[in-house]
């Protein structure tokens, strides 16, 4: 038996949901900057239903990526991995979103906490793990929340520190730091732990390196990409 179309009880074709979700997701726009666009092409939609839309279908685009492109990183992103955490400010109190990708930039996990210690580090440590499995160097900053999270994991040997290793995870943090200016910040943990994880999925999907390959590859796999991206959720 087949699986019911998420796009079932809606008067709106798919394409155009799929149209008005990834610009919000995938750029620094806001819902207004979107239905601009929309209506740029004669579509005419609120930005209210834009929100609706990336609230229903985001969480789901997102988990389809994610699930066809897990296997593929628990064989290829177990060489390196890059651990930070980027400080969040939600309703005028710190919080702490703890981010990992692999040496080719693919984030792999992000989580949200109220705090910075060993507990943290463990329990987000342990969640990327159980999804991409043991890998083989893990390169993090200065916080001893790392090191002791990792003495009780039982992998403080794979641990590597240092001045400039970490620069490919602080360049990672500015795709995020721009989304965040643009929607003025997050009002709730749930918001943005439900955005960082679409969001990363979705910056997976995009990202084509165009400066490590030729013209001719990069778009070719744009147009992959796009394909495979008209194609999600799919009846």
């Amino acid at each position: 038996m087949s699986k019911p179309s998420p796009f079932r009880y809606f008067k709106t074709s798919p394409e155009i949901i799929r149209l008005a979700v990834m610009p919000y997701v995938r750029f620094p726009l806001s819902l207004r900057n979107v239905e601009d666009l929309l209506h740029e092409r004669g579509i005419d939609v609120s930005h209210e239903t834009v929100r609706y839309w990336w609230n229903r279908f985001g969480p789901l685009f997102a988990s389809e990526i994610r699930r066809k492109r897990v296997q593929q990183l628990r064989t290829f992103s177990r060489w390196q991995w890059h651990l930070d955490e980027v400080f969040v400010k939600i309703n005028g109190e710190r919080h702490y979103l703890w981010r990992a990708i692999d040496h080719e930039g693919e984030v792999l996990e992000s989580y949200v906490t109220k705090r910075r210690n060993k507990r943290a580090a463990n329990k987000f440590l342990k969640k990327a793990m159980k999804r991409y499995g043991q890998p083989e160097l893990i390169v993090t900053d200065q916080l001893r929340s790392y090191g002791a999270a990792m003495r009780e994991i039982g992998n403080a040997e794979k641990q590597a520190t240092g001045r400039y290793l970490n620069n490919r995870i602080e360049n990672s943090n500015l795709p995020f730091r721009r989304r965040e200016r643009a929607m003025s910040r997050f009002r709730r943990m749930r918001s943005l732990q439900k955005f960082v994880a679409n969001h990363s999925s979705v910056f997976n999907h995009f990202n084509q390196d165009r400066s490590l390959s030729k013209r001719e590859h990069f778009k070719l796999n744009r147009t992959a990409a796009l394909a495979e991206w008209r194609g999600l959720c799919a009846a």
